[in-house]
């Protein structure tokens, strides 16, 4: 018996295709202006290809991390609908158009065009602020990692888990000023870092091959958004994750309730941050340890994406290559 819903069946077909084609746009739309240090044009291009695409598909989206509150993004706001007229089953929608920002301004390795998509009611509705993070891939004992230990403590069970020495162990951490003490408290484990300056959905993922990309663990402070994204690419691969939000003023905490969250000091596990069932799409901008960019030829378009489900823990690599004169052109 087919106990199959009009939701699984849809996801699926989304899953297989649709999905791949919303973060393809927005890739290719980005690359065009990759290296020309123009941030906002870069993400503003990005927004608007994904939007389209969107608008494309058989869903009743409802975008709960997006581009920020609606006063301050025109498109792909919280709160935004999206898909294609007629109905069709209720999302939440997660995305970046353009995850690294800096990173495809500059052209440099590991910017991505993200999106995650859930039953309603299934992504964590996260306000924009930050958030301390905490990551690891697949093959670990639970509780292998915890926010509350220090850096120090997570490095060496990392190392115990693994059953290596703690110098033969790398992190990934954000280049910014607030991690000082955090990359001083690796340092002196004998641990590695590597530090990167944007694009910590990127770096979370990268957790999940370390023989591939390096990196066994990524921690520290970044977006919460880019959270709840890194939550449902994990949520498909296999691995763990924590996150608590940030909150520094009495506006901040309002926002955070006002959007659902009863408890602004709660340590989320990556089940409450991406539940049920889960689909991922990312293509790369740039080339990176995961993907690799979009290249453009005399008639034709490149792409590279990855697509994932949580349900069945599959993952498709699609390299496709475009007609210039389809859509992209």
């Amino acid at each position: 018996m087919n106990t199959e819903t009009l939701e699984d069946v849809v996801l699926d077909r989304i899953l297989t295709l649709e999905l791949a084609r919303v973060t393809e746009r927005a890739a290719v739309a980005a690359a065009r202006l990759r290296g020309r240090g123009d941030e906002k044009a870069a993400d503003q291009v990005a927004v608007d290809a994904m939007r389209k695409e969107l608008n494309a598909l058989p869903i009743e989206g409802t975008v709960v991390i997006g581009e920020g509150e609606r006063d301050e993004a025109p498109m792909l706001y919280i709160g935004e609908k999206v898909g294609r007229k007629g109905g069709g089953p209720k999302v939440d929608i997660a995305l970046d158009p353009l995850e690294g920002t800096t990173i495809c301004a500059k052209n440099l390795p590991n910017s991505l065009a993200v999106v995650a998509i859930a039953n309603e009611g299934n992504l964590l509705n996260a306000p924009d602020v930050y958030m301390e993070k905490i990551a690891i891939g697949p093959g670990y004992e639970a509780g292998t990692v915890d926010l509350d230990l220090s850096p120090a403590e997570n490095m060496a069970r990392v190392a115990a888990a693994k059953g290596v020495s703690i110098d033969q162990v790398t992190a990934c951490i954000l280049d910014r000023p607030r991690h000082a003490k955090i990359i001083e408290e690796v340092r002196q484990t004998g641990a590695a870092i590597r530090l990167i300056g944007d694009g910590d959905v990127a770096g979370v993922i990268h957790t999940t091959d370390p023989e591939e990309t390096g990196i066994d663990i990524y921690m520290g402070i970044g977006g919460a958004p880019e959270g709840v994204l890194a939550a449902a690419a994990l949520r498909c691969i296999g691995g763990q994750m924590q996150g608590r939000l940030v909150i520094n003023t009495q506006q901040q905490r309002d926002r955070a309730i006002k959007m659902g969250i009863e408890d602004v000091n709660k340590k989320f596990d990556m089940l409450e941050m991406a539940k049920g069932d889960v689909l991922f799409a990312a293509t790369g901008v740039t080339d990176g340890n995961m993907l690799a960019g979009v290249r453009f030829g005399q008639d034709s378009i490149t792409t590279h994406t990855v697509v994932m489900r949580s349900s069945s823990h599959t993952v498709r690599w699609i390299k496709a290559r475009h007609r210039q004169t389809d859509r992209f052109s």
